[in-house]
């Protein structure tokens, strides 16, 4: 008996409810369900007598292993799925129920994904190689998946309800987490995980992969070591903490304090005399909070020689433009943006978030005296991040243009190799003064001009 619903059980595997996903075939609701309470029934159990083990599988693989061994007995006690291939494939669905995060587990695991969008119980898309990909993944309906995102939250202390039907945090692992469930969404709960990279480039890298050519990385290496005050700018998922992170690689080794403040910590800078610090949310009550604007104020009292926003977006970018103009030179920051002129446009709007009541030509010209260079990337169509350009910013107050622009990304050759072209034959006279006072050998390509 037990072996005929064995059978029954394993039929159903992987079907999902039809009220829930209509591309259903009218048989397999029946059995999903039955197979949903089986589980449902295994999953109890081992919460029940293995809770601990359970605690410590979430962080350790393994004791993940020797759980999977344990609900592996308990499926055959239950006389469930009693064929070894299907019990093993279900058993590590259990796991990854009570110990994980469901279907998304092996997606965080595969290291060629890059992003995991869920747009609804019943569609998971990664991105890898830049490209998306549709996946055969899913959850068994909405409930299940806001039991997944109640799962991430609910260490961070936050809570997910209609009451407060979006938020944000991040795994353990660092990956950043966003989700927003009905009303607000109006295809179920969606969730959205940026993967946190373990594998940090340097510019050496960039350079392997097409980003950037071996000139511009001389470029970048000399300005940050001469202290160019710097802004990474790029729209989503164009690479611009992967650059920023190498640039930081370049900073001298212990001889800077460097002070770095973000929402999600993502920055690696892999070097001594590092103070990471990191914005809180409101906690339950509305209490609590402290902002990047926060962190930057309490930064400047740390004595530090660099501070690197991760992310400027708001009223931190009057402080951190204050402190880039005060002694802080060589400070970064990354700016959403579709160009560097947009980007230093859009510094002004958030200077002005801060302090409405300065005049607009105030604020430009602080822009113009505190950022010394932009470093704008993309995401093309093919998956391929590159840099399109980098600019100097004109210090020269007559100048009718703002920015310098050195470098520019002209398009990929036929065979994928991209060709980037250089638009100067030397320093500008406003940077050739920084490089004589670092002591710095110029660009093999760079000669003074007036």
């Amino acid at each position: 008996m037990a072996q005929a619903r064995s059978k029954r059980l394993e039929a159903g595997a992987g079907a999902v409810p039809e009220q829930e996903n209509p591309s259903s075939r009218p048989a397999a609701p029946r059995l999903a369900r039955g197979l949903e309470q089986a589980t449902r029934v295994v999953q109890d159990r081992v919460l029940r007598d293995h809770l601990g083990l359970v605690s410590e599988a979430r962080g350790d693989p393994a004791k993940r292993e020797q759980l999977v061994l344990v609900i592996s007995r308990i499926l055959v006690e239950e006389g469930i799925a009693t064929g070894r291939l299907v019990r093993d494939g279900l058993a590590e669905n259990v796991a990854s129920e009570v110990a994980g995060l469901g279907p998304l587990d092996p997606l965080l695991e595969d290291p060629e994904v890059t992003d995991v969008l869920v747009n609804g119980p019943f569609e998971i898309f990664v991105e890898k190689r830049g490209r998306l990909e549709l996946t055969p993944q899913r959850f068994r309906g909405g409930e299940h998946l806001l039991e997944t995102i109640r799962r991430i939250v609910a260490p961070l202390g936050r809570r997910i309800d209609q009451s407060a039907p979006q938020v944000d945090g991040r795994l353990p692992d660092g990956s950043r987490v966003n989700a927003i469930i009905p009303p607000l969404s109006l295809r179920g709960p969606v969730l959205t995980v940026r993967k946190f990279s373990r594998n940090v480039h340097d510019l050496e890298d960039l350079c392997r992969m097409g980003t950037l050519s071996a000139e511009m990385a001389d470029f970048l290496a000399g300005a940050v070591q001469v202290r160019l005050n710097t802004i990474v700018s790029g729209g989503t998922g164009s690479g611009k903490t992967t650059t920023l992170n190498a640039l930081l690689r370049v900073i001298p080794e212990g001889s800077e304090r460097l002070v770095t403040i973000e929402d999600a910590a993502e920055l690696q800078p892999h070097r001594v005399n590092v103070v990471a610090l990191e914005s809180r949310p409101p906690n339950l009550e509305g209490q609590g909070e402290v902002t990047i604007r926060d962190l930057l104020r309490n930064a400047l009292r740390m004595r530090p020689d660099r501070i690197v926003i991760g992310e400027s977006r708001g009223k931190e970018a009057f402080d951190l433009l204050a402190a880039m103009n005060t002694g802080h030179e060589g400070s970064l920051s990354t700016v959403h943006a579709n160009g560097p002129r947009d980007a230093l446009h859009r510094l002004e709007n958030m200077v002005l978030m801060a302090a409405e009541e300065l005049p607009h030509q105030a604020i430009r010209e602080q822009v113009r005296a505190a950022v010394d260079l932009v470093v704008h990337q993309a995401r093309l169509p093919d998956g391929h991040r590159r840099i399109l350009e980098i600019a100097l910013v004109n210090k020269d107050g007559d100048a009718q243009d703002v920015l310098v622009p050195v470098f520019r990304y002209e398009h990929d050759r036929p065979a994928g190799q991209p060709c980037f072209r250089r638009l100067l034959d030397g320093l500008p006279e406003f940077v050739a003064e920084r490089w004589r006072r670092a002591g710095l050998g110029w660009p093999s390509w760079a000669q003074a001009r007036g």
